[in-house]
């Protein structure tokens, strides 16, 4: 199976800074967006998801530590590498607190932002990835085989239902992407099903018991308070 490129989204409100991190981190193979503020940013990620986030922290709007602490109260658990031309620790440790992956100051060699993003990818943890070859996606000791229909944890099969089966595949396929429970129920059971969003969140209840270690603090399937549910960020 052909890996994709690991996917960039670059926050920086200097357009110089912004092209030269195009170029380069291009050429490293990687596939990079920029934007220029955090709407920009907010319509990137709704069109597609992204891999590692590099935000800025000095914004004249709202700013990279504003940013960083939205999307993580959110349920996006995308890696960030934070970028500030200020020196000083505090902003460190606020953006560490913010929920930041990392922290780089201004000026810096991009040859060390590279090895700062290639140093998150490779500690990161193996979550979720779909094998295109076999139609199988894969997490932990899970696996969704979407051409049998069947769920197994070590190898040993798991009963679910139609509608568990549908839940979890789709939330499998939006992998690090926060759905409604009007979403879930669209992709799951089409527009016009008769399910409510109670019904949803017993589904949910249910699958949590099956795969979650601890149902009560789940590491799979999160809550994002307010809108739905996020399953843990795929694994490119």
């Amino acid at each position: 199976m052909t890996t994709s490129p690991a996917r960039l989204i670059v926050l920086d409100d200097d357009a110089e800074m912004r092209g030269l991190l195009q170029r380069y981190l291009s050429e490293n193979g990687f596939n990079v967006r920029t934007v220029p503020d955090s709407k920009s940013l907010d319509r990137a990620l709704a069109r597609e998801p992204a891999d590692v986030l590099i935000l800025d922290l000095m914004m004249p709007d709202e700013d990279g530590l504003s940013v960083c602490r939205r999307l993580r109260a959110a349920g996006f658990d995308t890696p960030i590498i934070m970028l500030t031309a200020k020196g000083d620790p505090i902003d460190r440790i606020l953006g560490l607190e913010m929920g930041a992956d990392d922290y780089l100051p201004k000026p810096f060699v991009p040859r060390e932002l590279l090895a700062r993003i290639t140093a998150i990818q490779r500690r990161r943890p193996a979550v979720a990835h779909l094998d295109s070859g076999e139609g199988r996606v894969i997490f932990g000791p899970f696996v969704l085989d979407l051409g049998r229909m069947q769920f197994t944890r070590s190898g040993e099969a798991i009963d679910l239902s139609t509608r568990e089966f549908a839940l979890l595949k789709v939330l499998l396929q939006h992998a690090g992407r926060p759905l409604s429970r009007a979403q879930i129920i669209d992709l799951a059971m089409g527009r016009d099903a008769d399910v409510t969003d109670r019904a949803v969140d017993v589904q949910i209840v249910r699958l949590r018991r099956l795969i979650e270690t601890d149902p009560a603090n789940p590491e799979w399937i999160k809550t994002v308070w307010g809108h739905g549910y996020v399953f843990a960020k795929a694994d490119r």
